[in-house]
């Protein structure tokens, strides 16, 4: 998982976790090969979550941790999406730590 990833023919470094070091390197076909070191297709409800937290990120300069991440969906996107529920099963790995590093965002704090 660690070590650079090519996309697009343009090599990003990435840290040991997995983790963009530039966070200005991050696109939405960035988001589809990190996912893609995890096997897991990028549907448009994941697309969503990453969206969400790359604006999160924007206004607040900080990756949610999941409780923070879990509220701030339900109070955009509907309880139906804002539960811990729905973003395990669609971030298996952990929704705060696994969405942010599709994202090209920090590890959020708190995750260890």
């Amino acid at each position: 998982m660690a070590g650079p990833i090519v996309v697009e023919g343009k090599t990003i470094e990435t840290d040991e976790e997995g983790y963009l070091i530039n966070l200005a390197d991050w696109s939405e076909p960035v988001a589809d090969v990190l996912a893609s070191q995890d096997n897991l297709p990028l549907t448009e409800n994941h697309r969503e979550v990453i969206r969400f937290l790359r604006d999160y990120y924007d206004e607040y300069q900080i990756a949610p941790a999941v409780r923070v991440l879990t509220k701030a969906i339900g109070k955009k996107l509907g309880s139906e999406k804002g539960n811990s529920k729905y973003l395990y099963e669609l971030f298996p790995y952990g929704p705060a730590k696994q969405a942010c590093r599709y994202a090209g965002l920090p590890k959020p704090t708190g995750c260890v």
